[in-house]
């Protein structure tokens, strides 16, 4: 049986690319977005959201990506729960080690909004 994919929380601490984000996923996907502005913020939404997917910044204050991903695989709820990371720093070298964690995938910043969608549907297809 193939989950379908519907609700997705995304972590970005810059409005701007929040704002993108958001309208992209939701206007030209079809998805419900949960945004967050920062790593803590994915982790205390993630319970009550239940997100199918999740989207993570690299690079954010605080809680960077990297323990974000962390302290959401801590939670008996989202223990599976696919995270695609976004990130300017897409050297070959530092995706491997994005994907060596368990990430689903990593997608390139800046992202082209029409094409996000599109990413994020394909990565998550491979998965299922």
């Amino acid at each position: 049986m193939t989950k379908t994919l519907g609700k997705i929380l995304c972590a970005e601490d810059e409005a701007d690319i929040q704002t993108v984000a958001k309208m992209a996923l939701e206007t030209v996907g079809g998805f419900t977005v949960e945004m967050c502005g920062s790593g803590e913020e994915a982790v205390e939404k993630t319970p009550n959201f239940s997100p199918d997917l999740i989207l993570l910044d690299v690079m954010m204050p605080g809680m960077d990506g990297l323990a974000t991903f962390r302290a959401v695989r801590a939670l008996p709820e989202s223990q599976k729960t696919p995270i695609i990371f976004m990130t300017a720093k897409s050297q070959a070298h530092e995706v491997a080690q994005l994907l060596e964690l368990g990430a689903l995938g990593v997608i390139s910043k800046p992202f082209d909004p029409i094409d996000l969608s599109r990413q994020v549907t394909e990565l998550w297809e491979q998965d299922n």
